[in-house]
């Protein structure tokens, strides 16, 4: 009996051990298990924010036919030559041109909510040149643009702020208080600004179409070639925001 038992005892005792070593090695296997499952979300997650950080940013042109491209070949307007040039300097961007010729401050505030349905990243705002063509009262483009300033404030929208400048056959009075506008509400906002979208280019035959009014394919890069630090500037802080 003595025998029999001692020998059920070993087997018991050497049944329990291997139990519990399965126990301890299952334990161990999903402890294993749980830490590759974190460690798998934590690089997915890693992985999503990096992608997100690389996806392709939006900069929407909204302006007139000095952004729409009038007169010129559509390699020769604005909006590709801009985007080839930041697409030159490392930055993934997709320009949109959303600037209709002939526009005034009035039809651009107009169709802005319609025309960025889809929320940009970042938006070059030049609109004013027809308002100030057809002498309209510089009072009136100044409210327009801060509706549509605080319409893309609204939108948590980052801006450039392309000033514009009177011609100068309206006159001096005139002159000064539309030229006026552009510093004012860039300050008011607190968005970035480009004191005068046809600077270089404004009053230079070689650089202008027929009309002296458009920029031709060169008064383009000329604009391209010194507003670029500006719009990636922009695109850099809607990076941060």
């Amino acid at each position: 009996m003595n025998s029999v038992f001692g020998q059920g005892h070993t087997v018991n005792k050497f049944t329990y051990k291997l139990a519990k070593q399965l126990r301890k090695s299952a334990t161990q296997a999903c402890a294993a298990l749980a830490i590759a499952v974190f460690a798998l979300a934590g690089f997915s997650d890693e992985a999503r924010a990096q992608e997100t950080d690389q996806a392709t940013k939006t900069l929407v042109l909204f302006g007139d036919s000095l952004m729409a491209g009038y007169g010129l070949a559509h390699e020769n307007g604005f909006a590709p030559k801009l985007e080839a040039a930041l697409k030159d300097a490392g930055h993934d961007v997709e320009v949109v041109n959303s600037s209709v010729s002939g526009d005034t401050t009035a039809a651009g505030l107009a169709r802005l909510d319609w025309a960025l349905v889809d929320k940009p990243d970042a938006v070059l705002l030049e609109l004013g040149a027809n308002d100030a063509l057809r002498g309209m009262e510089p009072s009136q483009t100044r409210e327009n643009l801060a509706e549509i300033l605080e319409k893309l404030r609204g939108m948590d929208v980052d801006v450039l702020l392309a000033g514009m400048m009177a011609p100068p056959n309206m006159g001096t009075a005139y002159g000064n208080e539309f030229n006026s506008i552009y510093p004012d509400l860039a300050s008011r906002y607190q968005v970035d600004l480009y004191p005068f979208f046809l600077e270089g280019v404004a009053a230079e035959p070689s650089l202008n179409q027929d009309d002296g009014m458009h920029p031709n394919a060169e008064g383009v890069d000329v604009i391209v070639k010194s507003i670029l630090p500006d719009v990636i500037n922009l695109l850099q802080t809607s990076d941060a925001s």
